[in-house]
């Protein structure tokens, strides 16, 4: 999976993109030529962007817009060739993250501010490839998902 990173340094990058490559192996999601984008955004612009796409108006911590309608146990990126664009790319979502969010939120909980992103870019990422947390149950596998992957890249909570 390709990321169009947008105002995410260097620092974020790298480890993002390991996150990104190991949950798509983890979700049964690995596609050819597929894509995301991913953007560090203000306080403003994320509470914008809530309160038009969610009629929300207040700050949040992290944004996802899916391009498809995956299901989580029901369907994959492999069930969605025919949505891809004419030079072959399937664009599966954007993911926005508020870094000031992020940093009040790693004080708050006690770990770094790099867990706290890439916790963010993955819950992120889980809602682009149809994951959700509406139902418990479905909070709950959504959960279990993130911190395996995590752990599997040594990336814990202190």
């Amino acid at each position: 999976m390709k990321i169009i990173f947008s105002k995410v340094n260097l620092r974020y990058r790298h480890i993002i993109k390991r996150i990104f490559d190991e949950a798509e192996e983890f979700t049964n999601n690995k596609v050819d030529n597929s894509y995301v984008s991913l953007a560090f955004v203000s306080e403003d612009e994320i509470r914008d962007l809530n309160s038009s796409f969610r009629k929300l108006d207040k700050v949040t911590d992290v944004l996802s817009f899916p391009m498809l309608d995956i299901k989580q146990g029901e369907s994959t990126l492999a069930d969605f060739e025919s949505e891809r664009e004419p030079d072959g790319r399937l664009n599966i979502g954007d993911i926005a993250i508020c870094l000031d969010v992020a940093k009040r939120q790693a004080n708050n909980l006690g770990h770094s501010l790099k867990r706290e992103v890439c916790f963010l870019a993955l819950h992120g990422l889980l809602h682009v490839l149809g994951f959700d947390h509406i139902e418990s149950q479905d909070e709950e596998i959504m959960q279990k998902t993130a911190e395996e992957i995590l752990n599997k890249l040594n990336i814990r909570r202190k």
